[in-house]
């Protein structure tokens, strides 16, 4: 939502400000990856926690209260240097 509100289409249906965005998210969706592996919830945790068992899992293992903290962290690491990046981008072009 951080880098929508900062980097997204100004003009709705505009191509290059939709390409634009579009690249700037899989560049924070790409660095969440190589970090951590996977971008995808279930992956990270190691069970499924649309499911009794899987929610049941994660919080007798403290996945929620121990590890999902550890996963924002990286996220707002991430997020805050591609902002940093597409920052420095702008102001080179200027």
């Amino acid at each position: 939502m951080v880098l929508g509100l900062m980097f997204g289409e100004k003009h709705n249906g505009d191509p290059d400000e939709r390409s634009r965005s579009n690249k700037i998210n899989d560049m924070m969706l790409n660095r969440f990856e190589q970090d951590n592996g996977t971008c995808i919830c279930n992956e990270l945790l190691g069970c499924d926690i649309t499911t009794p068992e899987g929610v049941r899992f994660a919080r007798e293992n403290g996945l929620f209260k121990d590890f999902c903290p550890k996963m924002v962290a990286s996220a707002v690491d991430i997020l805050e240097s591609v902002i940093e990046e597409m920052r420095e981008k702008e102001n080179s072009q200027h």
